[in-house]
């Protein structure tokens, strides 16, 4: 009976924005602990709501282990759930002696607690984790575009604008600079004066590394984020009461693609053969 009442205490929506609204009001107490005056007038009233705020969390964090009742381990299994757990139970640290710092930093890493309450962030969390490998391989290029450029605009201009090119690395920097579109005009205005030709060489590499390799990064996240949010659908599919027939819609859903593919190649078959 409390594990039911637990359940759905933690599934409901009042629930949810609650803690999201009291991870909101600590972030806001955070900052007000920043102000020298405020600390002085109201700091008895800071430290008691910081404790009020700490029952809270705990009070929560306690409702939602219960709701996994009797499998207590399945709410550890969950990445996001440990992630709270630890906060939680840093921040219980004392204020003073050898764990001063350690607390203090966890009681700043409350607020971090948004990214694991609100589905949005932690489906962008996601995404950036699954883009990782991918994105090595694009940062991989991009740095191998970077040196082979750096080396040409070093033989190229470091005599004639050693500001920007004297060196492999300043060259690089001044690569990595136009990267983000600022100031490459200046920079390709000073190497026209003496190579009227190096127009090319800049918007060579404006066209490559910019138009073509940082849309790569954008794809790639695109890409992932579609994964993960497909992800999530298929999570939250298994909580739902009648997850089985959701499975099974999903299933035939496929299914009917992939005739609909076969059927269509079919038809331009057929269609390219009458045609001959």
């Amino acid at each position: 009976m409390l594990v039911t009442a637990c359940r759905t205490l933690v599934e409901s929506k009042c629930f949810q924005n609650f803690v999201m609204g009291v991870i909101v009001f600590t972030a806001v107490i955070m900052g007000l602990e920043t102000s020298a005056s405020v600390q002085a007038a109201y700091g008895p009233v800071l430290h008691m709501l910081n404790i009020v705020i700490q029952v809270i969390f705990v009070c929560e964090l306690g409702v939602r282990l219960l709701a996994h009742g009797p499998r207590w381990g399945t709410f550890f299994r969950n990445g996001w759930n440990l992630f709270d757990f630890i906060i939680v139970a840093a921040s219980l640290l004392p204020q003073v002696g050898a764990f001063a710092t350690v607390a203090r930093l966890a009681r700043l890493l409350r607020v971090a607690r948004l990214l694991s309450v609100s589905p949005e962030l932690r489906l962008i969390i996601t995404t950036m984790l699954h883009s990782i490998p991918s994105l090595g391989h694009v940062a991989l290029l991009l740095s191998l575009l970077l040196y082979v450029y750096g080396i040409i605009g070093y033989h190229l201009f470091h005599l004639h604008d050693p500001a920007h090119w004297d060196t492999l690395g300043r060259s690089l920097l001044t690569l990595f600079q136009m990267l983000t579109l600022e100031g490459w005009i200046e920079v390709q205005q000073v190497s026209l004066q003496a190579y009227p030709w190096a127009w090319v060489y800049y918007g060579s590499y404006i066209v490559i590394a910019v138009f073509v390799v940082i849309n790569l990064f954008i794809a790639v996240v695109l890409n992932n984020m579609e994964n993960a949010r497909m992800e999530h659908e298929l999570e939250e599919n298994k909580r739902h009461p009648r997850h089985e027939l959701l499975a099974r819609i999903h299933a035939v859903s496929e299914e009917l693609a992939q005739l609909e593919r076969i059927l269509r190649a079919e038809q331009t078959k057929e269609n390219t053969g009458k045609r001959e």
